[in-house]
């Protein structure tokens, strides 16, 4: 097992530099990147156009740009915006923390309301609760975020202050402009209504997931055999069903924290 893992990692390696040259390969071909910088910096002497060109690995040969680029990269030397020349890290800082806030609080938050969907659905299959929840969770499914951002921000904003002179959620940012300092309730409020609208998707999706495997598992023979023991049925749920159902969402669950960068 451990040789296979340590197979597997180091074919990751070479995976990872193929992929990455080919994003930066169609970057390179797409687009000019020197002359974008060019246009939004029209005063940019020479030397630091050239400090641009050499930061950015942007060699007219490929490969050479490529390896350059990844040296910078791995040394910390890493390239500046095109707008302004502002370096990328502090500005990429800011915005992973504020991502991982969000996507952290929307994941959380979806997987345990999709679970207790499931369950619910699950437990009286082809009943009004079940049709109900299967139609949101497809309906959820369906919708982009996007779509759904600008529905939430008309409903609970322009609208809801319409209706009652105070918008019920704030439409952006982390904190009021001019704020200074950790306040948890009002960081609550203001990402109460992106963290809804990126829940809705894994909402829908986990309620799906758990209960097709809830169903599986009520369906199998050991729920049978520990209900003719005579064990009542919220025991027999929650100690033999949800405990074997929740195996495969958990595996899933712990890909999607891997993957909330990208939310």
């Amino acid at each position: 097992m451990l040789r296979y893992a340590l197979r597997r990692l180091a074919w990751s390696i070479p995976t990872l530099l193929l992929v990455t040259f080919l994003v930066y390969l169609a970057l390179r071909i797409g687009t000019n990147p020197v002359e974008s910088f060019k246009r939004a910096n029209p005063r940019a002497t020479r030397e630091k156009i050239q400090q641009y060109i050499d930061v950015n690995g942007l060699d007219p040969n490929y490969v050479l740009g490529y390896f350059r680029w990844l040296k910078n990269f791995l040394t910390g030397e890493w390239p500046r915006s095109i707008k302004g020349s502002r370096e990328v890290w502090p500005a990429l800082k800011d915005a992973m923390a504020n991502t991982l806030r969000l996507g952290s609080a929307a994941t959380v938050v979806g997987i345990v309301f999709g679970l207790i969907a499931g369950v619910l659905a699950a437990l009286r299959p082809g009943g009004k609760r079940d049709v109900f929840i299967n139609t949101s969770a497809f309906v959820g499914i369906s919708i982009p975020p996007f779509i759904s951002a600008i529905m939430f921000q008309l409903l609970f904003a322009v609208y809801w202050q319409r209706w009652f002179g105070e918008s019920l959620f704030p439409t952006s940012g982390v904190y009021p402009a001019g704020h200074s300092g950790f306040d948890l309730f009002l960081m609550l409020k203001f990402m109460a209504l992106p963290t809804l609208v990126v829940a809705i998707q894994i909402i829908a999706t986990y309620s799906r997931y758990m209960r097709s495997s809830l169903l599986d598992v009520l369906n199998s023979d050991y729920m049978r055999t520990a209900r003719s023991k005579g064990i009542s049925e919220m025991r027999v749920l929650i100690k033999h069903g949800m405990r074997n159902a929740l195996i495969p969402v958990v595996t899933i669950a712990a890909l999607d924290f891997g993957s909330i960068v990208g939310v």
